[in-house]
């Protein structure tokens, strides 16, 4: 096969432009594609090259020779060469759209091909890759010689290759720029590249050697002079400067890092047979496993690499590769990442059945050691087939000789690795055989605590497993979880929700089926005392015979929160005192008591059966408390003994600090009480004189009700007798005397004012009937609209006395 060739050179004299000029072209050659392949091959010599140069220095000047796409789908494949500081000769091949080179060659194997011209020609010649293909001649690049500049450039090679890769793959990548004082260096680059990427991508990577503009060039890759490099900051450039700083870190591409560590191994050979292997272009498995076969040392992300490739397709190796890659796995080493492990164990299953325990145990020997003293706690043991016959039986009595040891007394002390890790440890422990008898109460007491003390660190994957495989873990462990869940029922509840335990055998487990069942009572009604009946049921016992039930439940519905009082009454009313003193839940009914509002009437009630049923438990602050509660029931009752104003006042400092709303509720019924026609009067006499400002305060709160004023306006006997009350005591005290004045002036005057005169007249015949007419006279003064109660109300309470 022969291709249409041109040649182009620098213009001259007379041809009257800056452009080259063809000097010689195929006339295959469409005119269009001589003028897009024009500015490809056009020379810029390096800054600063003289004018006049010995045949020396024009050798050294850098060779443009270039791979370049063209618009109709063609490419171009160029050498240009300088002729002196401004002349160049341009030789070029013309490869039509879906052409290959002759022989398939890859393009840069042209570089060195003897057809290359550096004149324009004086008689028709072969073209050079012609003479190149029949002659088969490598092009200048040799096995050797590559696998030397490989060695060369070591520390660079994986980065390079990795972005000739994206370059590759995405047309919008960056370009990279390879840095180089030889053009021949960046040859060589090219050829190590493409002898590593498939077929397909090799073919069409377009390139040039040399290139004073890397910005312009429409080519991938590109080679530059040091003086014409661009910034390594710039995003549009990949820039490798050969035999500069080596890169930092990682590759961070295993198919990159496995095809450098080939090429530094000189063994080329390798990409062909990797190639034959199933995968996805750039796919790291292949090449990773073929490398590992040849005993090439890999990374353990490329070790990784080659795992998963196999784990994915077990058939694609014969037992001999299978054995090679297993050994190659388990070479010791301290490098191992956990997601190499993890590629190990997934390969180690896919073997598990199809190879022999002499290529499955060694790996799973090496799982099993790098769990235990890796401390990859997500890294989970292999299957107890992976130990089958002889080779396996040796292995796992190997690593009890070497692990069994520190494994139980990691055990014993405590894993530090929290819950995931102690899984991990009692599921190893089982696969070896080791007897975990000794340890297991405390490996169980500790699990247990940790679970319901961080109950997300139940969500981890591998508990499931370790209760479905070992029957006595998983006895021990809901024994103890539903032992410590009264103390702890939220902390149950939210590890339920997050881990599914097996409730299933024997085990009654009455507080774990209570936690389970909590969230749909919940879920189902707001009322709390309903949700109690249902969570009790759930746990298949009575608190009479198993008082705990009822701490569990209680916390289950109540969680944080204090019961009403109402809710605190139905409690009381679920089971015996007894039950609620053992369960500890008395403590609970007593909150919800002092808690009650002050207008709630349950709360008293609840403050006397508390007192009632529980004697001894409470101390002598909390005591005076429920006494006050108690003494409010009794007031309102009418059941209370005589000394209201004494007693409450004794009750509360016993029960100081008291809380508000208990100080509330007894004065409140006393304040309440005085208000009513058949108050005891000495209570009332007793309350004026008792100079307690808060009694004064709870008396005027309760004389400014709605049920005050409302009497106040249809009942003319009530109206009087507070007008009595009201100017009374008139030496009883500042406090009372405040009291009683702001009543006159603010509740009762508004009322009666607000009567028609017939109601008035009413009031005014009870007032008169209560009293004498001296005190109506009072009654009459004091409801004139212009007087104020001042010095005439002292005038007003003193003629009430007098009458």
């Amino acid at each position: 096969m022969s291709l249409a060739q041109l040649h182009y050179t620098a213009p001259t004299a007379g041809d009257g432009g800056s452009a080259g000029r063809f000097a010689a072209a195929d006339s295959a050659i469409p005119g269009p594609v001589r003028a897009e392949a024009g500015p490809l091959l056009a020379y810029e010599a390096p800054a600063g090259t003289p004018e006049r140069l010995s045949d020396g220095e024009l050798r050294a000047l850098p060779v443009a020779f270039g791979f370049s796409a063209l618009s109709d789908g063609s490419h171009l494949l160029s050498r240009t060469v300088a002729l002196g500081a401004a002349g160049f000769h341009a030789h070029a091949v013309h490869i039509p759209a879906d052409a290959a080179l002759p022989g398939r060659l890859l393009p840069v194997a042209a570089w060195g091909a003897a057809g290359w011209l550096s004149a324009p020609p004086g008689r028709t010649l072969p073209d050079p890759l012609t003479a190149l293909a029949l002659s088969g001649a490598p092009g200048g690049f040799s096995r050797e010689w590559l696998g030397d500049f490989a060695v060369s450039r070591g520390p660079w090679l994986a980065a390079v290759l990795g972005d000739i890769r994206r370059t590759s793959e995405d047309p919008s990548a960056p370009q990279v720029v390879l840095v180089e004082r030889h053009s021949a260096d960046v040859a060589r680059w090219i050829a190590l590249a493409v002898a590593v990427l498939p077929r397909e991508y090799a073919e069409r990577l377009t390139f040039t050697t040399y290139t004073r503009r890397p910005g312009s060039a429409a080519h991938r890759v590109v080679g530059v002079l040091p003086q014409d490099a661009p910034d390594v900051r710039d995003p549009r450039f990949r820039v490798h400067v050969g035999g500069g700083p080596h890169p930092a870190g990682p590759a961070g591409d295993p198919w990159a890092a496995t095809a450098a560590r080939v090429w530094r191994h000189r063994a080329p050979e390798l990409f062909r047979d990797a190639a034959e292997l199933p995968g996805e272009p750039f796919a790291a498995g292949p090449l990773a496993v073929t490398a590992l076969g040849a005993g090439i040392a890999l990374g353990s992300e490329e070790r990784a690499a080659a795992a998963d490739w196999a784990a994915v397709r077990p058939y694609a190796l014969d037992e001999k590769r299978t054995q090679q890659l297993t050994d190659a796995l388990t070479v010791p080493g301290e490098d191992r990442t956990s997601a190499e492990c993890a590629a190990a164990l997934r390969l180690l299953t896919a073997l598990d059945g199809r190879a022999p325990a002499s290529v499955t145990a060694p790996l799973a020997a090496l799982l099993v050691t790098e769990a235990v003293r890796g401390g990859d706690v997500t890294l989970e043991p292999p299957a107890r087939s992976s130990f089958a016959g002889a080779a396996g039986e040796h292995a796992v009595g190997t690593l009890v000789a070497e692990l069994g040891e520190d494994l139980l007394a990691e055990l014993t002390a405590g894993a530090t690795g929290g819950v995931a890790r102690t899984v991990q440890l009692l599921r190893i422990a089982r696969l070896l055989g080791l007897d975990r008898t000794d340890v297991l109460p405390g490996v169980v007491r500790r699990l247990a605590g940790a679970l319901l003390a961080d109950p997300e660190a139940g969500a981890c994957p591998a508990l499931p497993d370790l209760l479905d495989e070992q029957f006595d873990v998983r006895t021990a462990l809901l024994g103890e979880l539903d032992r410590l869940t009264p103390d702890d029922p939220a902390g149950a509840e939210r590890l339920l929700s997050r881990v599914a335990l097996p409730f299933t055998g024997t085990q009654a487990l009455p507080h774990l089926r209570m936690c389970a069942a909590a969230p749909g009572a919940k879920a189902r009604g707001a009322d709390r005392v309903a949700v109690l009946h249902t969570v009790l049921r759930a746990a298949g016992m009575s608190p009479f015979t198993e008082p705990l039930v009822l701490r569990t439940a209680v916390g289950l519905v109540w969680g944080e929160d204090t019961p009403t009082a109402s809710e605190g009454l139905a409690l009381l009313a679920e089971t015996t005192s007894d039950a609620h003193r053992t369960a500890g839940t008395w403590r609970r009914l007593v909150d919800a008591a002092l808690a009650a509002p002050a207008d709630d009437e349950d709360g008293p009630a609840l403050a006397h059966d508390v007192l009632r049923g529980f004697p001894q438990e409470t101390d002598a602050r909390v005591r005076a408390c429920l006494l006050l509660l108690d003494f409010a029931r009794e007031v309102r009752s009418g059941t209370a003994e005589p000394g209201w104003a004494e007693r409450v006042r004794a009750l509360r400092e016993r029960a100081e600090p008291v809380e508000p709303s208990v100080r509330d509720h007894a004065y409140d019924a006393v304040a309440r009480r005085l208000l009513t026609p058949d108050r005891p009067e000495a209570e009332l006499f007793a309350c004026a004189h008792s100079g307690d400002e808060d009694l004064f305060a709870a008396y005027g709160r309760a004389a400014r009700r709605e049920e005050v004023s409302a009497l106040l306006r249809t009942d003319p006997g009530y109206a009087a007798d507070c007008f009595a009350v009201w100017t009374s005591h008139p030496h009883a005290g500042a406090g009372w005397t405040r009291t009683r004045t702001a009543l006159l002036d603010e509740v009762l005057r508004p009322a009666v004012r607000a009567l028609p005169p017939q109601e008035v007249a009413a009031v005014e015949a009870a007032v008169e009937s209560g009293g004498t007419s001296r005190t109506l006279d009072a009654f009459r003064a004091w409801n004139r609209p212009s007087r104020s109660l001042g010095g005439l109300g002292r005038r007003i309470a003193g003629r009430v006395r007098r009458g």
